[in-house]
């Protein structure tokens, strides 16, 4: 790699998304601080009730900075045992796109993901899936799903649906 190739990695944005999906209301500061600390910004978030579990808050954050903000707030979040969340990390011309689940029941998953948002399960992986699986069809669905992330998405998709029509903050890294 070259030094200009260095370079243009480095200074690549890109943009993305944190939802908080559930949260104790005493983990807010704990939050804003690791979310602020990996985009570089001191922040306040706006926060609702998590209806699908009272007691519960969540929020929603649009972000854009450095290719690898995404992974380093997922990384912050990820040591909040009790925190059910999402972040996204759009694609770049020179990376590509991430999406990192989180619950406390299955813990964290990434996928990659492509322009369109879809994901992109490595080939490897699904020759491993159908190697494993054999002449088993719900083998192979299963493991298709695993690679997928199909748990993570059956577990978050009530709170994802509370989240509709939620105030957005938009964050911006600097430097």
């Amino acid at each position: 790699m070259t030094a200009a190739n260095t370079l243009r990695r480095r200074s690549a944005t890109t943009a993305g998304v944190a939802w908080i999906h559930a949260s104790p209301r005493a983990m807010r500061t704990h939050l804003e601080w690791a979310i602020g600390q990996a985009v570089g910004d001191a922040l306040r978030f706006l926060w609702q009730p998590q209806p699908v579990e009272p007691g519960m808050e969540r929020t929603e954050v649009h972000w854009s900075g450095p290719v690898g903000t995404g992974a380093a707030i997922a990384s912050a979040l990820a040591g909040w045992r009790d925190v059910r969340f999402e972040v996204t990390e759009d694609p770049t011309p020179g990376s590509n796109g991430m999406r990192w689940m989180h619950t406390p029941q299955l813990g964290i998953s990434a996928q990659r993901i492509d322009a369109a948002g879809s994901l992109v399960v490595p080939e490897e992986r699904i020759r491993g899936a159908i190697e494993a699986a054999g002449p088993d069809a719900r083998a192979l669905l299963a493991a298709l799903d695993d690679a997928m992330g199909g748990a993570w998405d059956r577990e978050l998709e009530s709170y994802r649906h509370a989240s509709d029509g939620s105030p957005v903050i938009a964050l911006h890294r600097v430097g």
